[in-house]
């Protein structure tokens, strides 16, 4: 029994359910986090992979009465069927361009120094965003069209090629941009979360499977665990918070954030 790597699988679970759906970047806080413990290397990779399974089961679980009731109205409720086409269209974008450079990008920019300079791009892109007036196209998730879709789809194509810029983030801001409320950009990007992430989760758990062994299971499980809990009180805490501020405290966490690191590597204190 390891307390101390089962005290890493916690803390890294804890991170990945608070970061997940809020626009600081949980890809980015993992790989900085992994970097301050410790805990790296392919079993540590695969553990990441697996504990986002947690995050993405805790948004299947708060909605899970809309998207089932909806998923048994598909074949009398056009609201219903819109839905779920515009989840796979926002998708097609992230499997387009994930699929082909994810091996690269993570060889390349999974590693501090980018990281730091995509938390201040987005803290930066943050504070031009809420500081523009914006005409409103769609007060709720179900009044998104197809075109909307797309184009937070698209948008949501930054996070996968520069590592830090957050999947949240690009779909939120992305949807608040292209005229969706703050609650309906918000659910959106939860709803977006769970084909983009069960798909990439499913892709690179293929890839890294050598690595997981019966012995391991206690851990993952932790960190499996904790990732689920996290994330929901997380989702409910966010909703609420939309619903009566701005996003800008998080550009100024991911300003700090970014800064921060910088000045670590700089001085030397982590790798760039």
């Amino acid at each position: 029994m390891d307390l101390l790597l089962w005290l890493k699988a916690a803390v890294l679970g804890i991170v990945e359910g608070a970061t997940e759906f809020i626009p600081v970047s949980s890809t980015g806080h993992l790989i900085l986090t992994q970097a301050l413990i410790g805990f790296e290397g392919a079993k540590a990779n695969a553990f990441v992979i697996f504990i986002q399974l947690g995050a993405i089961l805790a948004v299947v679980w708060r909605y899970r009465a809309k998207l089932f009731g909806a998923l048994f109205a598909l074949p009398r409720e056009a609201a219903a069927r819109r839905l779920f086409a515009n989840l796979v269209i926002g998708t097609l974008p992230a499997i387009a361009v994930g699929l082909p450079t994810d091996d690269w990008i993570e060889a390349h920019l999974f590693k501090p120094l980018p990281v730091a300079l995509a938390l201040i791009a987005g803290g930066v892109a943050i504070l031009i965003i809420e500081g523009r007036q914006r005409a409103q196209r769609a007060a709720t998730i179900d009044d998104i069209t197809w075109r909307l879709a797309l184009g937070v789809g698209l948008i949501q194509v930054l996070s996968i090629v520069w590592p830090g810029i957050s999947r949240s983030g690009a779909t939120i801001l992305g949807g608040l941009v292209l005229g969706l409320s703050r609650v309906a950009a918000t659910e959106f990007s939860f709803f977006l979360a769970i084909p983009a992430m069960l798909g990439a989760s499913i892709v690179k758990l293929a890839g890294v499977r050598g690595e997981m062994h019966a012995s391991d299971l206690p851990v993952f499980a932790i960190g499996f665990a904790v990732s689920f809990v996290v994330a929901l009180l997380v989702i409910k805490w966010l909703i609420g918070f939309v619903s009566r501020h701005s996003f800008v405290p998080f550009a100024w966490y991911r300003l700090a954030t970014g800064a921060a690191v910088l000045a670590a590597v700089a001085l030397g204190v982590a790798r760039g």
